[in-house]
């Protein structure tokens, strides 16, 4: 293995982390959204989302622990090989490969999570009661116009 092996995932795995600091900093931005709309009392529908929030959360700095390790372990694995220790050198790109796995691994889940979230703010429209108002593209499915017999 070349030197230029785990070189390679420099700048996926720096995307990778970026993109998890994104999903981090929306999540941030979110919950103080929540906290400040709410008031001194929460909804029923916001416990839910606050314990969702929460693994979420978790996950996220799962998938970051393990995003810096591959990175770390890939910077070590290059070190190793530029020194000429390639058994040390590849075994540090094996783990280092095996960390950036348990990330994506972790943030599939995450999204698994997310999904999760949307779904109970899907609930909480559909428990809200129906308006009188109908849209003019709308027509209920059992609804009869004065032309259909």
């Amino acid at each position: 293995m070349t030197l230029t092996t785990p070189g390679l995932l420099f700048p996926a795995i720096s995307l990778l982390l970026l993109a998890y600091t994104n999903r981090f900093l929306v999540l941030a931005q979110l919950i103080r959204e929540l906290n400040a709309r709410e008031g001194e009392s929460i909804r029923p529908v916001v416990v839910a989302q606050i314990t969702n929030l929460r693994k979420r959360i978790k996950l996220i700095r799962t998938m970051q622990v393990y995003g810096v390790a591959a990175f770390l372990l890939c910077t070590l694995s290059m070190f190793a090989l530029f020194i000429e220790f390639n058994t040390t050198g590849i075994i540090l790109f094996g783990v280092s490969l095996s960390c950036l796995s348990l990330s994506l691994l972790t943030s599939l889940f995450e999204i698994h999570i997310s999904c999760d979230a949307i779904e109970i703010e899907l609930q909480n429209i559909e428990n809200k009661p129906l308006s009188n108002r109908v849209s003019k593209n709308f027509i209920e499915p059992n609804h009869k116009t004065k032309n259909s017999n």
